[in-house]
């Protein structure tokens, strides 16, 4: 019999109300024989927020979106050949307070919106083709102001059915660590030799004791064999044990941005005196890099002097909302990457998995982050940005019951990444009276606070005091080194000018501030057996000078690199504009003169730099635009002849499939992008018009952006207008065939049209 895990992502078919149960419904809708026939179909992921209208009457912060209570039923069957398996229902995310029944059964739930977890339905699911099993989901996102960004609403991350034999790895129970690294050469991409250690938990679910060989496998690109680790264990009945296996590769690839060299592994559990095969448990990838934080060289990756050009982003897709996809990522940061930049920061919360593979893949260092806030609640924005007065809803209710499953769970799922270089326990949790105060200071005014009454500025004794936070911050450092020890917790601090005074920083060996380059210097000598970077930066020529001119600072993370949905200054306005990108995934002027500064690797050529105009002029924005095509006259009259459509197009670089075999699957994400262009072919950036897509055939239109955040026109309609000449449309497949996709810009001075078939 062959046991190995099988992993089915259920997508597809998916019955979903938007509302709870009426009051006269008798039938309640967890219950496996609910008529949901008259339910919408909908994909997964999915997020309901944006597909209702924009409203004043939402929270500016969450982008003028609406929540609710949503349900969501899946019949699904299991074949005959699964009885005996061990299954389990994996969600890498429901925004959230989710709760989840299968076959009428409660089984349990999760507070948090960005918490991956999973429920066990062994006991619950029936086998055989005439079985309807019913998973049943409830979503409860009432809360409107719960958060200082948006974060969308619904099953908003995939949902994975994992099938596996009675004796399988315990959830994230596979751990890889490369260690010793020796002869690393020169240029940083090889080593001698180094040290693979695979942590391995087994567990046994049968109900007698068993004996097997677990066997671990490194893989290189090509497919050689280059690693085989061995050990047996004996698991008593309905136990776990731990094995560790260890063995010396010689002439080992390096991981780093430059060169992400991954190594495939390849784990099977071998029965011993069981007619059984081996069998697969599981398969993942991972990478041999060394990561030092120096205390007065910052930071080196294999041995190479290394500086962070990292940007913040949040988890939002524009038009997609959170219920993102990972093409779109991929092209997100191959713009990004081609701008100079080599990292991520996770604000401020875990992202889909996806992303996390993505900067495996491509070459991206990543800051993961678990909190925005603690034990108490942040100042909630819902009528336009530090519009007083504020709201406190969010995740901290769910604090104490939750924060250290949450951290553990965030760290075990993601420490195979080779990206991941730090684990960030919060982000300004300090941030000054918003809610922490201190008798030190008689004021105190964060990084955003200019229009902030006075009165919120001033001491309160009876808000919380910062002095709480040393200590959890010692109790969140705990957590992450039990789980991983290999690499350092961080936080993004906020007001290090009084809580690196009273000990909040102290259980950290790294330490990052966001928009404090002026205590750099101090602090360093404060604190000289500590790294510091820019953990969230301004997009400023000063801000990278500080990372040049300072050897034992890390690098910076901009905010943002993406433009996103929320924190929103006041309508119409429903995002923030802080990013080298739109939302829709299009480059901004920033973008060009950002490539610019980060290609500045010295104080030297960063001086150079500052001399030209187009960097050095408080009017860069509007020369920044005029660089993107110099030959264009901006003239007022200026209109666009014709209307373009290119559809984006890449390998997919996590299947290693090509364009048009990945394209082919049902699910998959189309992104074309529609351009005004003149007789010459060029951009017309200032001629804006309406532009209306049909999708036929084999493929359904998800939405258009243009990147407009002041553009309310509802996510849903199948018109938008362009934005400095461009519009992004998402079309997914929803079975084999042909595609076609026309738009027209009736409105134009001679109509403009554009057809494309996918």
């Amino acid at each position: 019999m062959q046991h190995d895990t099988l992993r089915i992502q259920l997508d597809r078919n998916w019955r979903f109300h938007l509302g709870d149960m009426a009051a006269d419904d008798t039938v309640d809708y967890w219950y496996r024989g609910y008529d949901d026939s008259a339910w919408d179909t909908v994909w997964v992921p999915h997020d309901w927020s944006v597909s209702l209208p924009f409203s004043q009457a939402y929270s500016s912060g969450t982008g003028y979106l609406a929540g609710g209570i949503g349900w969501y039923r899946l019949h699904f069957s299991l074949p005959e050949a699964y009885r005996g398996r061990c299954v389990r229902v994996v969600f890498d995310g429901i925004y959230k307070n989710a709760r989840v029944w299968c076959n009428s059964s409660y089984l349990g739930g999760r507070p948090s919106g960005y918490a991956t977890f999973s429920l066990d339905l062994t006991e619950l699911v029936q086998f055989g083709e005439e079985a309807d099993n019913v998973l049943c989901v409830k979503v409860t996102h009432t809360d409107l102001a719960d958060s200082r960004w948006f974060t969308g609403s619904g099953i908003t991350r995939k949902v994975t059915l994992l099938v596996e034999a009675p004796v399988h790895p315990a959830e994230y129970g596979i751990f890889f660590q490369a260690a010793e690294l020796s002869g690393i050469s020169p240029d940083g991409e090889t080593a001698a030799g180094a040290v693979a250690s695979v942590f391995h938990t087994a567990v046994n679910t049968t109900d007698t004791l068993q004996a097997l060989t677990i066997e671990t496998r490194l893989y290189d690109g090509e497919g050689a064999e280059c690693l085989c680790l061995q050990g047996t264990c004996r698991i008593p009945a309905g136990e776990s044990r731990e094995l560790t296996l260890q063995g010396r590769m010689r002439q080992v690839r390096l991981w780093s941005a430059d060169h992400p060299v991954r190594y495939r592994m390849v784990t099977r559990y071998l029965p011993k005196h069981q007619k059984e095969s081996a069998y697969l448990t599981d398969e993942t990838w991972v990478g041999f890099r060394e990561v030092v934080f120096d205390p007065n060289e910052g930071l080196s990756v294999n041995g190479q002097r290394t500086h962070l050009k990292g940007v913040c982003v949040h988890h939002d897709g524009g038009v997609l909302g959170a219920a993102m996809d990972r093409s779109v990522w991929q092209r997100r940061l191959s713009l990004l990457k081609e701008a100079g930049c080599n990292a991520i920061r996770c604000s401020h919360n875990p992202h889909m998995p996806e992303l996390y593979d993505l900067c495996d893949a491509m070459g991206f260092y990543m800051m993961d982050e678990a909190f925005d806030e603690w034990e108490n609640p942040k100042n909630k924005w819902w009528q336009g940005h530090n519009v007083y007065p504020p709201k406190h809803q969010g995740s901290y209710e769910h604090w104490q019951e939750w924060h250290a499953r949450d951290l553990a769970d965030m760290v075990r799922r993601d420490r195979n990444h080779p990206s991941i270089l730090l684990y960030s326990i919060g982000n300004e949790i300090d941030y000054p009276n918003d809610p922490y105060c201190h008798p030190s200071f008689d004021t105190m005014t964060g990084n955003n606070d200019a229009n902030k009454p006075a009165a919120e500025r001033r001491y309160d004794p009876n808000k919380p005091n910062m002095e709480r936070l040393a200590p959890i911050a010692r109790k969140l450092v705990d957590i992450v080194a039990g789980e991983d020890s290999s690499r350092p917790a961080t936080v993004a601090a906020a007001f290090p000018e009084l809580s690196t005074h009273i000990g909040f920083v102290d259980a950290l060996s790294v330490v990052g501030y966001n928009y404090k380059e002026q205590f750099y210097e101090a602090d360093h000598a404060r604190f000289p057996d500590k790294t510091f970077l820019g953990s969230e930066n301004g997009h400023s020529l000063e801000a990278w000078q500080a990372v040049i001119d300072h050897d034992y600072i890390c690098g910076q993370f901009l905010w943002t690199g993406i433009d996103y949905l929320g924190e929103a200054h006041g309508w119409p306005v429903h995002g923030a504009p802080a990013g080298l990108l739109t939302t829709a995934g299009l480059p901004k002027p920033e973008y060009y003169r950002r490539k610019r500064l980060w290609a500045a690797e010295t104080a030297e050529a960063l001086e150079a730099l500052a001399q030209d105009p187009h960097v050095a002029t408080e009017c860069w924005r509007q020369e920044a635009a005029d660089l993107l095509d110099p030959a264009r006259d901006a003239a007022a009259e200026a209109h666009a002849t014709s209307l373009s459509m290119t559809l984006w197009q890449a390998e997919d670089v996590l299947s290693g499939k090509s364009y048009a075999e990945e394209a082919a699957r049902p699910g998959y994400v189309c992104q074309v992008i529609l351009r005004l262009t003149d007789a010459q072919g060029r951009i017309v950036r200032c001629a804006e018009e309406e532009i209306a897509v049909t999708v036929e055939g084999a493929g359904e239109l998800m939405g258009l952006d243009s990147g407009d955040l002041a553009d309310t026109t509802s996510f849903t309609k199948p018109q938008r207008r362009t934005f400095r000449g461009e519009l992004v449309a998402y079309i997914r497949r929803t079975e084999p065939g042909a595609i076609h996709v026309r738009a027209t810009a009736a409105s134009a001075p001679v109509p403009l049209r554009a057809e494309l078939t996918l």
